[in-house]
Parts: structure tokens; C-alpha cells; sequence
């Protein structure tokens, strides 16, 4: 039992950045992404052994976290946007992680299927066959949500002489 601790505490340890810059991005709101976090690693510690035996415990983490985030918007049936950007971008070196403050904007007026898809296919760059199984549900629902909330996300968008997108809001 104490062995199945320490690997536990030691799986929480090394993954936290990564599992709080995810829940981040997919709620917008710092404080949430970390409740979220703190949820998702409750439920996986109350069967960590049987996680455990699984291939890929972070992706478990992760399902958990979007199960979990779709289900509290459905109980409020509104989202509360974040008035502002986080303050750095996960990897400030990296110009790929630098997204655009209007785009994330624009990010959080998606709803919350089509902003998690959106975040686990291009953020976190997970297949389509890979994020239908973080969000329990088809490939070809991965698709049409992408489908839909890119064709928002262009709807949203206008480019300038220079080429330029930028995004209403």
C-alpha cells in the first residue's frame, strides 16, 4: 500500500505543471484549472491501482479533467470568461506557445466540447483517435466539434492588408 503511495505521490509530482497548463487552457481561469487538477487526481488516487495498470495513467488524468469540467458548465449552463490572458505562456522561449491575446479571446467563447477538442487536438497535439478517448466519445464527434469550432473561430476572424488574422470578440 505504501509503494502504491509513493508511486502515486511521485506520478502527482512529476506531471502537476503539465496537467495544470492543460486544465488552464481548457477552463481559461487559473483558480478552476487547479480545482479541476485537485478533482481529477482525487478520483484517480481513489483507484490508482487500477489506473496503474493501464498504459497511459496521464491520459486518464486527463479524461477525468474534461469529464469533469464539461460536467460543471452543464450544471451551470453558463460560462464565466476570463477577462484577461494568463500572465505567460507555458514556455515563454517557445514563439509556437505565444498565442495571439484576442485568440484566446475568441478561444473562450467557444463552448466547452469544442474549446476541449480544440485544446487536445492542437494544444496538447493529440490525434483524433487520441483525444476521442481522453473525451470518451467518437472520432468522428472529434471531428464534426473541430469542424464546428474552427468554422466559429474563421466567423470570428478577419485578415488585414498584411496578412494578418485577427480575432473579434
Amino acid at each position: 500500500m505504501a509503494d502504491e503511495q509513493d508511486a502515486f505521490d511521485a506520478f502527482a509530482r512529476g506531471r502537476m505543471r503539465e496537467l495544470l497548463r492543460f486544465a488552464h487552457v481548457l477552463t481559461g481561469d487559473p483558480h478552476r484549472a487547479a480545482d479541476l487538477v485537485q478533482d481529477a487526481l482525487e478520483r484517480t488516487l481513489m483507484s490508482w491501482d487500477r489506473v496503474v495498470r493501464k498504459d497511459d495513467p496521464v491520459a486518464y488524468v486527463r479524461r477525468a479533467i474534461v469529464n469533469r469540467h464539461v460536467s460543471v458548465w452543464r450544471r451551470q449552463r453558463r460560462e464565466r470568461l476570463m477577462a484577461d490572458t494568463p500572465d505567460a505562456p507555458y514556455d515563454p522561449r517557445s514563439a509556437e506557445r505565444a498565442f495571439d491575446a484576442d485568440l484566446w479571446a475568441a478561444l473562450a467563447t467557444l463552448p466547452p466540447r469544442q474549446r476541449a477538442v480544440l485544446v487536445l487536438r492542437y494544444y496538447e497535439d493529440l490525434s483524433e483517435a487520441d483525444t476521442a478517448a481522453a473525451m470518451g466519445c467518437s472520432v468522428g464527434t472529434v471531428k464534426s466539434q473541430t469542424f464546428r469550432a474552427l468554422a466559429k473561430l474563421r466567423d470570428r476572424s478577419t485578415t488585414d492588408s498584411e496578412g494578418v488574422r485577427t480575432w473579434t470578440r
